[in-house]
């Protein structure tokens, strides 16, 4: 009995196993909304770094965190050094493109809480008096990851703070 049990449970793990290993080797996490404001308006909170503090979730996980920026004050070459707790880890961000009021590409290196090398796109559409404002990250999603995956949906995390974020960036363009 015990040892049809060991099987059972030994053919399911290695069925999860397969499973994540079969599964996408990248990942696409996307959140869009509209903000009552011109690109023109909107844009400048997301190309400067230093404006970060006022709309980003992350920046409130923390508040002790240790930020740094280096190159460009702001848009292509502006990069972003944060040292927080173990919620937020740290890593840096650089904006390796930067389209004047319509978009912007920066590559995102996270060391801890866990290692990861991303792309993170904001997107700008002007739609009469508002504007599309869309947030996204992709990237390679390793083995791990894959395996994580099964049991904690990183869209569902990192999506929810994609709302959050844009929702006070909204906020804020509209005033």
């Amino acid at each position: 009995m015990v040892k049809k049990i060991g099987v059972v449970i030994a053919i399911l793990i290695a069925g999860v196993l397969v499973y994540a290993a079969i599964l996408p080797g990248t990942f696409r996490i996307e959140r869009s909304t509209s903000i009552k404001a011109p690109p023109e308006k909107i844009y400048p909170l997301i190309n400067d770094f230093h404006r970060w503090e006022a709309w980003s979730p992350w920046e409130k996980i923390d508040p002790a965190v240790k930020r740094s920026y280096l190159g460009a004050e702001s848009g292509k070459g502006a990069v972003y050094i944060w040292m927080g707790n173990k919620e937020i880890g740290h890593g840096s961000m650089k904006i390796i493109e930067s389209t004047r009021s319509s978009n912007g590409l920066s590559k995102i290196e996270c060391m801890k809480p866990f290692e990861a090398h991303n792309t993170v796109e904001f997107t700008l559409e002007r739609q009469g008096d508002a504007a599309k404002v869309t947030q996204a990250m992709y990237g390679p999603s390793p083995f791990v990851s894959r395996l994580v995956g099964l049991f904690c949906s990183m869209d569902k995390m990192v999506g929810q703070k994609f709302e959050e974020g844009l929702a006070s960036l909204k906020a804020i363009a509209e005033k």
